[in-house]
């Protein structure tokens, strides 16, 4: 299955927590990209944290819960797209304040002040609202619910294959046994385009158009970079295509050749061996064409999704340079799945599981 748009979250579809009146809709608005959730989704939706919650705490993750508000100068350590906060404003003490827009960068900021002495690996999970500054006439929302874990201070792949499986878990507690984890490289790209000569704005607009999997706008953009060889660009544009099981795509991406292309295969590969020894490489879809909007990411990068919704169900991976820029070093993974569309997708398998029995 293909992904559809980028990471932020979308539309939910219609009928889903409306308010139920256009009239009172106009008389008495809430903010575009916001929502109201009424009784019936929100029992469904407890339901669902509730055996999350289960199963993050069956295999050691501790819930933890961090401010709605952080300091913004707090948020912007985690560098490049990871940094900007959803909102920003000022305090009485006119300090500036930002929405969280993910969990990530909390925690890590949590784990360096309230765990700096803590014998590694740390294992935290959490449930709560996260904000992104969204375009609200593509119908994406602003406020969004997530749940997820972070695994601190254990390396790859070893780290990454236990988040992995940890996912997996989640994904079948929930009834999404048909759900795809997609794996690529965050690494890949930015040393690619570093191999390749290709710096300042024409690849920071290659990167936005990898994360947002806008294949167009990258060939537009590879197309527009000065002194390119035909060689890379024929990489930067085949690459982001080479998805489905590992042996096939580590084997056509191995043809592309190059130094960055082979190191992301070795890492890939020995990501793939590890799920496999924890027998979860089944659900797995390499996909090289994967780049989050977050820019913390490092190494192995996730993406959710099921063959039943057309979005993203979540997504996570490596960040093994996010914890030095509180002051505490170390390896680092994660995941966090939108529940909202995690719940469609559950409300969509189970119309299809009735239809089936007719």
């Amino acid at each position: 299955m293909r992904r559809s748009g980028a990471d932020t979250p979308a539309t939910l579809g219609p009928g889903i927590g409306n308010s139920g009146s256009k009239v009172a809709d106009v008389i008495h608005p809430i903010p575009p990209g916001t929502r109201d959730i009424l009784p019936d989704e929100m029992r469904e939706l407890n339901s669902l944290q509730s055996k999350l919650a289960e199963v993050f705490a069956a295999r050691g993750y501790g819930q933890v819960a961090t401010p709605t508000l952080e300091y913004d100068e707090v948020l912007q350590r985690a560098g490049g797209r990871g940094g900007v906060g959803a909102y920003r404003f000022f305090d009485e003490r006119g300090e500036l304040l930002a929405l969280r827009s993910d969990m990530t960068v909390p925690i890590a900021r949590m784990a360096a002040s309230r765990y700096a002495d803590a014998e590694p690996p740390l294992r935290f999970s959490y449930i709560g609202n996260a904000y992104r500054a969204v375009r609200p006439q593509r119908a994406q929302m602003r406020q969004f619910m997530h749940a997820g874990v972070e695994l601190l201070g254990a390396g790859a792949p070893e780290g990454t294959a236990e988040v992995v499986e940890v996912l997996s878990a989640a994904l079948n507690a929930v009834g999404l046994d048909r759900a795809v984890i997609g794996l690529g490289d965050a690494d890949l790209y930015s040393q690619l385009l570093s191999e390749l000569a290709v710096e300042g704005e024409p690849r920071e607009r290659i990167l936005d158009q990898l994360a947002a999997h806008n294949l167009v706008g990258l060939e537009m953009e590879v197309d527009e970079v000065e002194g390119l060889d035909p060689a890379g660009r024929k990489t930067l544009l085949r690459l982001p295509g080479l998805r489905g099981d590992a042996g096939t795509v580590l084997e056509r991406a191995h043809e592309l050749g190059g130094d960055a292309v082979e190191r992301a295969i070795q890492r890939l590969r020995e990501t793939y061996e590890a799920l496999q020894e924890r027998k979860v490489a089944d659900r797995i879809q390499l996909d090289l064409g994967l780049l989050r909007d977050m820019g913390y990411y490092t190494g192995a990068i996730l993406e959710v999704y099921d063959p039943a919704l057309g979005h993203i169900l979540g997504g996570g991976g490596r960040y093994d340079d996010l914890l030095r820029n509180f002051g505490h070093p170390m390896p680092a993974c994660g995941f966090g799945l939108y529940l909202e569309r995690v719940h469609l997708a559950q409300m969509e398998e189970e119309r299809i599981a009735r239809e089936r029995e007719r």
